[in-house]
């Protein structure tokens, strides 16, 4: 589950690396339709990776990795519900921040799964 759980997490950050680049190359935000998949595939890994916490035993960095995806999920709300969805243009800081705690998530959760 947290293979599963690393690679859907994986391909999430495909997407949000996509967005950041059309966020800075082109100064507008990413297409909704893609920050939507960025989101599902996110929360279904981070879906996963809490069930995984709850029905098996797991390394502690999971548990790390899954708080602190949590509070990455909450930065990206805060960003389609208080500037994508208002038509504001994403800070780049929130856009940075956002991504920095993401892989080092994702380093967590593959320590993890590697461990």
């Amino acid at each position: 589950m947290l293979t599963t759980a690393a690679l859907l997490f994986l391909i999430a950050a495909a997407g949000g690396l996509l967005m950041a680049g059309i966020r800075f190359a082109t100064k507008h935000n990413p297409p909704a339709w893609l920050a939507m998949l960025h989101g599902l595939l996110a929360a279904s890994g981070l879906t996963l990776l809490v069930y995984a916490i709850c029905t098996t035993p797991v390394p502690a960095t999971a548990w790390v990795s899954a708080l602190l995806f949590l509070l990455v999920a909450a930065a990206g709300a805060l960003m389609s519900l208080q500037y994508k969805w208002k038509q504001r243009l994403l800070p780049a800081w929130l856009v940075v921040s956002h991504a920095i705690a993401a892989v080092a998530a994702l380093l967590l959760l593959l320590v993890a799964v590697f461990a």
